[in-house]
């Protein structure tokens, strides 16, 4: 490969709170891990919050070096390159037609575009759809803005893959007069590609009871294997016009720290209102240096960056999936399809070993293994595993697991 996804990357002391966080005082999780004492001659492998332990491409740090080295960071005013690069990129990698400078609008991040849109769709108050297992973000953010969460499960198939239940999501759009339902393409925690028919269906359903949609879409560069993402609002006009799509650079990137995402609505009604909603903090402004860094991502290097990273990302996923398989009777997991995110599901090793959440997670951070609780993401037994770090440090923890866990003597 031409990228380098092999050598382990020292976070530490480098404001990261992936690596940070059992060591820092007062740092997002720090009681949590702080409170795990590590066996002898083990070390934290940070497999939680979402960000990759790669470092991002090298064109990313190229722009921006060349941008800090001119001394004024004055008032500025986005570059027409930033949008073209957008556009381009929406064009190329998910085969998006019609996009232009206008629909393309700026967040400080795709949580804080999510409630800018449902302000405009909503009254406070109001019930939102949103798909268990749920992105831990979306309840925080709904619930602090005064939003009720309605859930509808998504459900396993019989090969194990984890489907949209279309009959209770109409029962409880209906129920609950329902206008507004927060979509997560690909779907985090589970790792669902939605195909078109799916996609079809859910907008079909949404026109039928007046609902709009707010896609995110923040996961659609890192795709698995064949699998291939669909842009939700290419699904029909009807779809193009009904909903209001977010999209980052920082997850496929590691740009997070940055700051930076975009929505892109075509709809000139919504586009105008969620504009004006999100301008109302006087703070939802671009920053000069995370306009760089997405131009320097988005350039050919950043194609095939990506490319090379979604094989090292498959190669992971596929040798976790085989793993637990083969090793951890009674743990189930449907493989992702998408993202670099594992939704373990251990009720039934909980209960054949007569172990609770809490035991089975503190065994694990006893071995160094910085895996999350998916209590907070709607799964009761669940685990979340971040796979986005050097192959040898995935087998590295899953070795662990083995003897000192789920095979523990």
């Amino acid at each position: 490969m031409k990228y380098d996804f092999t050598s382990i990357l020292d976070r530490r002391g480098k404001d990261a709170i992936a690596v940070d966080a059992p060591y820092v005082e007062g740092c997002f999780n720090h009681e949590y891990f702080a409170a795990a004492t590590l066996k002898e001659g083990m070390d934290w492998i940070p497999m939680w919050v979402a960000d990759m332990n790669f470092p991002t491409v090298p064109t990313v740090q190229k722009a921006v070096v060349e941008r800090t080295a001119h001394p004024a960071f004055g008032y500025f005013s986005p570059r027409d390159e930033y949008f073209g690069e957008i556009i381009k990129w929406q064009e190329t990698r998910n085969q998006v037609t019609g996009l232009t400078k206008e629909c393309i609008g700026y967040e400080n991040g795709v949580l804080g575009g999510v409630i800018s849109a449902l302000n405009v769709l909503c009254s406070k108050g109001d019930s939102v759809l949103v798909h268990s297992p749920t992105y831990v973000g979306f309840t925080g953010a709904l619930t602090n803005n005064g939003y009720y969460i309605v859930h509808s499960a998504l459900k396993k198939d019989e090969e194990n893959v984890w489907r949209m239940d279309f009959a209770d999501m109409e029962k409880k759009i209906v129920e609950n007069h329902i206008h507004a339902c927060i979509m997560c393409s690909p779907h985090n925690p589970t790792g669902r590609v939605w195909e078109r028919w799916e996609l079809e269906k859910a907008m079909e359903l949404f026109k039928k009871h007046d609902v709009y949609v707010v896609s995110d879409e923040i996961w659609s560069d890192l795709i698995l294997g064949e699998n291939k993402h669909i842009p939700t609002q290419m699904i029909s006009e009807d779809a193009r016009n009904r909903t209001i799509a977010m999209y980052a650079p920082s997850k496929t990137f590691n740009l997070a720290g940055l700051i930076g995402s975009y929505h892109i609505i075509y709809n000139s009604w919504l586009r105008d209102r969620v504009d004006k909603e999100s301008s109302l903090s006087h703070y939802n402004e671009m920053n000069v240096l995370s306009m760089y860094a997405l131009i320097g991502a988005y350039q050919p290097e950043g194609y095939e960056w990506v490319d090379e990273l979604r094989q090292v990302l498959t190669e992971n996923v596929e040798f976790a999936c085989d793993y637990i398989k083969e090793h951890f009777d009674e743990v189930e997991v449907s493989k992702p399809q998408g993202t670099y995110m594992l939704f373990l599901d251990c009720e039934k090793w909980c209960k054949a070993h007569g172990k609770n959440m809490d035991e089975l997670e503190r065994a694990g951070l006893e071995v160094g293994v910085m895996w999350q609780d998916g209590r907070p993401f709607h799964g009761e037994y669940g685990i979340r595993m971040n796979l986005a770090l050097p192959l040898s440090r995935v087998k590295e923890a899953f070795e662990r697991l083995d003897k000192f866990v789920f095979n523990a003597e």
